[in-house]
């Protein structure tokens, strides 16, 4: 079929009655289906279940170096622990604090922190007239929910699939010292899925910042998360550039297991320089006396090392690719020419990102809605809730099952339609 754009106008109208006959037959289907957020589906949570047998109470819950799991202690987590997170992220060991279930909790902490005590002696956030936070878009709205939860000003930065705009990024920070942080997904980034460019790290590594309390919030929530054996994206090791560069303080650097085992049960993770572990530590001691050690402990017995670990992100793979695949094959089939959409074919993560005619993707979400799908709020990708071109969608495959997802994916695509050629009819 030729571009929408390019039919005459009876040729629209048309279209248009055919689509919206196929749409009253998908609400006659009384659908309710979820694709909202990223989240693992049921057969995923299953893989994980060999965990609960990993511990029970006829074992030994004891560290390798004495520490009993079951008692008060060890603020920054179990060496094992550390150990097993440290290769997941590429890090010394040493350079780690292992946390609860939440890095998206440690995230928060980080600014709150920063906020009413300051970073490294600096002046408290919550003293300054100003503060404000560069956001990479489309980006992720949790992030950018924490961000405004403290009233700070988020300033929106461009993606491409080097990055976040750099040129844009070192100017900024260059030049206003009321900017005091950028939030990143280096690797298959929520929603694009684009993992960030050597040299776009290298930059990173590289900024003056204006601020001496200028940090760089580096959630590398899909390390590790491919959905591909090969060809899989590769990110330098940020906090090791960091070094090399001369700015060792520069980045906080967060993970978690959350989409590896049970995401409301699995650990949590902070990496980073020495001097901001020990102003972090000066805050933690007096928040708990230790994390959850036993089931640090569970995840170090079930994975036993990095290899394991690996091997299980294998079965994850195998669950969500197809899905990832259907959805872009439906898009391809049913998209494909038509030029009222384009999105993105990641190689890892969670989301895939479409982006509509500029105007048209709050009115997609809408019918979709109304015809059974929940997808992701249009606009929930940019601060405040506000896409200024209305185009961008983010598409969860992980959680429906196939035979869903595919249901889902159709009816977004005629959705998808019928919104464009109103809005082609319109002008």
């Amino acid at each position: 079929m030729k571009p929408y754009a390019e039919m005459t106008k009876e040729e629209q109208k048309a279209e248009l009655v055919e689509l919206k006959a196929s749409y009253k037959k998908f609400q006659e289907m009384d659908l309710t289906l979820d694709m909202s957020r990223g989240k693992p589906c049921r057969e995923q949570l299953d893989i994980s279940m060999g965990m609960m047998d990993a511990l029970n109470s006829g074992v030994d819950l004891s560290c390798e170096d004495g520490t009993d799991c079951r008692n008060y202690g060890v603020l920054t987590g179990i060496h094992e622990a550390k150990v097993l997170i440290g290769d997941m992220m590429e890090n010394n060991p040493d350079n780690i604090i292992i946390y609860g279930n939440s890095s998206l909790n440690v995230m928060y902490d980080t600014v709150s922190r920063a906020y009413t005590h300051g970073i490294l002696g600096n002046t408290p956030w919550c003293k300054l007239d100003k503060v404000k936070f560069l956001c990479p878009v489309p980006g992720y709205d949790r992030h950018f929910a924490i961000t405004q939860y403290f009233g700070i000003e988020m300033i929106p930065v461009p993606m491409s699939p080097e990055g976040p705009d750099m040129d844009m990024v070192e100017k900024l920070v260059a030049e206003d010292d009321t900017i005091k942080g950028i939030w990143c997904v280096p690797k298959y980034s929520n929603p694009q899925g684009y993992s960030y460019s050597d040299e776009t790290v290298r930059r990173f590594a590289r900024l003056k910042p204006a601020a001496r309390d200028f940090r760089i919030f580096w959630d590398n929530a899909y390390g590790i998360h491919h959905l591909y054996d090969e060809p899989q994206d590769y990110l330098i090791e940020i906090l090791a550039e960091c070094k090399r560069a001369g700015n060792p303080d520069l980045v906080y650097k967060f993970a978690s297991t959350s989409k590896i085992t049970f995401p409301g049960s699995g650990i949590a993770a902070l990496a980073t320089s020495p001097n901001n572990l020990e102003d972090i530590l000066s805050q933690l001691k007096n928040q708990t006396i230790g994390h959850d050690k036993v089931n640090q402990l569970r995840h170090v017995r079930f994975f036993k090392d990095i290899h394991g670990m690996t091997e299980h992100m294998k079965k994850h793979a195998a669950i969500i690719r197809p899905k990832f695949e259907a959805v872009e094959e439906i898009f391809d089939r049913e998209l494909g020419g038509l030029g009222i959409g384009e999105w993105t074919k990641p190689k890892g993560g969670y989301f895939i990102s479409f982006d509509a005619l500029p105007g048209c993707a709050k009115d997609i979400v809408s019918k979709a809605k109304k015809a059974g799908v929940t997808m992701t709020g249009a606009g929930a990708t940019w601060p405040y809730g506000k896409d200024p071109q209305d185009s961008n969608i983010r598409v969860a495959p992980t959680y429906p099952s196939l035979e869903d997802l595919k249901t889902a994916a159709e009816l977004f695509t005629l959705c998808v339609k019928i919104v464009s050629l109103e809005k082609l009819l319109a002008e």
